[in-house]
């Protein structure tokens, strides 16, 4: 019992430092806005966000129910719902793209360029392109963040593919495995720690393109909403819509990290 307290210590400690951080700052944002150094449009206090979070999510009793005609779980349903295909179509052609690009000479000779100038393109650069070809109903949003996580998956599986040693590919054809197993036996698991952090890195990339993603036609949806909510100066609104998408953000990220412990437990270790 003394040995998993002692164990549990650090984890607790870390848990209480990242709770004393929140409090910091919420505090901070409150002294400030209590001093009214900037007008309440520009930095709404604390309770005026609650209260939207109440109203718009209708547990406020108020004749505010929602914000646009959704409450806020449908605004986040949809984001989250846009999110997921985006990042799922990314992240299946990024591994595809990285095991072409890594595996093969012709393809890292054809494809490398392009995934690299696609991923120097500011999403706002090509919104515009595919609102033309798709329209402004989901296809566009769902093509946007597939493109935008695409390439950092792309990248990491083909650096981390052709830093798989080559005794690990001789040895597991000196047991009987096939050429087109090879990359699904071998490959793979040996670079999925680098392949889970691009992962991470295109799940990130994708958070920070999903307003933009929703600035046309996007309600519902947490970018509308927030674009909605600027037009009208609802500084509160957009906060609120801010402070969801980040915290949706570090529960993805957290469950990533997870998984990556999970999924290749030696890392760091060997």
């Amino acid at each position: 019992m003394p040995d998993a307290l002692a164990a549990s210590r650090p984890a607790i400690r870390r848990a209480a430092l990242r709770a004393g951080a929140v409090v910091l700052l919420v505090a901070a944002w409150w002294a400030v806005a209590a001093a009214e150094i900037w007008p309440p449009v520009f930095v709404p206090s604390p309770q005026s966000v609650w209260q939207q979070f109440l109203a718009t999510s209708g547990l406020a009793d108020t004749a505010q129910t929602g914000w646009a005609g959704y409450s806020l779980g449908e605004h986040l349903w949809a984001s989250l719902r846009r999110m997921a295909l985006g990042c799922a179509y990314g992240i299946g052609g990024g591994l595809v793209l990285g095991l072409l690009i890594g595996l093969v000479p012709a393809a890292d000779t054809v494809l490398g360029p392009a995934v690299t100038f696609l991923r120097t393109l500011p999403p706002l650069a090509y919104l515009s392109l595919l609102v033309i070809w798709f329209g402004i109903d989901e296809a566009p949003k769902v093509w946007l963040l597939m493109l935008a996580a695409l390439p950092p998956v792309a990248v990491a599986t083909a650096d981390a593919v052709r830093g798989v040693p080559a005794d690990y590919l001789h040895a597991a054809r000196s047991l009987g495995t096939g050429r087109a197993l090879l990359p699904w036996r071998v490959l793979l698991p040996a670079a999925a720690p680098e392949i889970l952090t691009g992962i991470r890195l295109a799940v990130g990339v994708a958070y920070t393109t999903v307003v933009a993603a929703e600035t046309v036609n996007g309600v519902p949806g947490i970018g509308g909403m927030i674009r909605d909510a600027q037009r009208y100066n609802q500084t509160d609104v957009v906060v609120l819509g801010i402070i969801l998408i980040g915290l949706s953000g570090l529960t993805f990220d957290g469950l990533l990290q997870l998984a990556q412990r999970r999924l290749t437990p030696w890392r760091g270790r060997v």
